[in-house]
């Protein structure tokens, strides 16, 4: 970058404006598998260490122990056996999101009172269905927290896999870095945040949705 350039030279991003879609949708779509999946693996394991509560400590070390690990380090791991590839991306974004759902779906199920339980078995309700039909719902809220914030840190993290040859927006982050030109990174770094913020945002509506009874009359 020359002393004369201009910070964002707004001819450069009329020529890339495919490339920036194309990138856009990248890091959406590598957010949305690594929640995904977490997901689908933390609830597995939560339900687990519900039904047998020895558990959770290991699960939840196992788990920190993933999440401690640098991006860089976890990714430079795995490239030997998973190559540069979307593989590779995933498993380490898979890997950040566990701690902090499994966390808040076992939290939020224990949350529960004991006397809604109890009232449920009154009614006749099965194990089953009170997890489904009363504890899950009411623990939503929380639920959604530890989701915001898995996704978050996602969305973050999905930058650095541009390093591996992924990174749907952290591309144009080092690729402003490479050749020193302001315009990239900015629009790597602008895009990421307000990818954020529209995901955050777009949580909160749908857990209103989902969670009518606990909007502030």
């Amino acid at each position: 970058m020359t002393p004369n350039e201009p910070l964002v030279r707004w001819d450069w991003l009329a020529s890339h404006a495919g490339e920036i879609g194309f990138r856009v949708g990248e890091h959406l779509e590598l957010t949305a598998i690594a929640v995904a999946v977490g997901l689908v693996v933390a609830f597995a394991l939560s339900f687990a260490v519900l039904r047998i509560p020895r558990l959770y400590p290991p699960v939840t070390t196992v788990t920190g122990i993933l999440y401690t690990i640098p991006s860089l380090a976890l990714f430079a791991f795995l490239v030997p056996y998973t190559g540069l590839s979307v593989l590779t991306a995933e498993i380490g974004l898979v890997s950040y999101t566990l701690l902090i759902l499994i966390r808040n779906i076992v939290n939020g199920i224990r949350s529960v009172p004991s006397d809604v339980r109890d009232a449920a078995q009154g009614m006749g309700y099965t194990p089953r269905q009170i997890l489904w039909r009363i504890e899950l719902p009411l623990a939503l809220a929380v639920i959604f927290a530890g989701i915001r914030i898995a996704t978050i840190t996602t969305i973050g993290l999905v930058t650095v896999t541009a390093l591996i040859g992924e990174g749907g927006l952290g591309y144009f982050i080092l690729l402003g870095m490479q050749e020193l030109f302001s315009t990239p990174l900015l629009v790597g770094a602008v895009g990421s945040i307000l990818f954020a913020i529209a995901a955050d945002s777009a949580l909160v509506l749908l857990q209103r949705a989902l969670t009518p009874w606990a909007r502030v009359r």
